[in-house]
């Protein structure tokens, strides 16, 4: 097997590795390809090409999570993690670990660690990695990396909510806010928020964003009955996810 025919047989491993630790489909396409550059470079074939791309993927990730922290010291509005609506990575072993490592929950639990914690929980608590192949990932000693795995799990935990929701009700819920949305139904938008509830807006530097927070549930409602009719206008489309 060729060596490109062996990268693109973990392409999408390597992908999934670097949007976790990224939070930026455009980033992670950009860190697998500069992973490809290095592995088609590289002199020597290594013993594992998994273990070595996997490890060159995250190192880049780390790099670059490190300048975009730094870029983003200056976005305008709040930044979000953008959202990744089909995994190409599948494996049925840890289809549930995959799954939640998704949410955009987990998502913005992820952006309140360091690049190095990230990298570890993302290898092992996501993709199942062992320590030694974590260790050699990050450039860490394995007692290391396992004191910065217990700090990110203790930090995922500790902003995770205490109780889970019963995911039929959720989905009401939605449902009938998403229908308040659709009909410009100001009351019933208000009595569907949080009194304290915040809204929050990112453009990815594409389309305008809000430079400040939205707060209360009667200016969000009547910021998002405002909306939709101008949204609409064109030709945009609300899906819930």
């Amino acid at each position: 097997m060729s060596r490109s025919e062996e990268f693109e047989e973990l392409r999408s491993l390597l992908f999934s590795i670097a949007y976790r630790i990224l939070g930026s489909v455009a980033e992670a396409e950009d860190a697998v390809q500069e992973t490809w550059l290095r592995y088609e470079g590289s002199p020597t074939q290594p013993t594992s090409t998994k273990a070595f791309l996997s490890a060159v993927v995250t190192r880049v990730s780390i790099d670059v999570l490190r300048s975009a922290r730094r870029r983003r010291e200056t976005y305008v509005g709040q930044w979000f993690p953008e959202p990744l609506l089909t995994d190409p990575y599948d494996d049925p072993a840890r289809s549930a670990e995959l799954a939640d490592s998704l949410s955009m929950a987990a998502l913005l639990l992820l952006e309140r660690l360091t690049p190095l914690e990230r990298a570890v929980f993302v290898l092992r608590e996501v993709f199942g990695f062992g320590f030694p192949e974590v260790a050699a990932a990050v450039g860490r000693s394995e007692a290391a990396c396992r004191q910065l795995a217990v700090r990110a799990r203790r930090h995922m935990a500790d902003g995770r909510p205490r109780f889970a929701a019963d995911r039929r009700e959720r989905d009401e819920l939605a449902a009938r806010f998403f229908a308040a949305v659709r009909d410009g139904d100001l009351d019933r938008l208000r009595e569907l928020l949080a009194a304290d509830v915040e809204m929050v807006g990112d453009g990815g530097g594409k389309a305008p964003a809000f430079a400040n927070s939205v707060v209360g549930a009667d200016n969000v409602a009547r910021v998002i009955a405002a909306l939709y009719p101008a949204l609409l206008r064109i030709d945009a489309r609300i899906e819930p996810r």
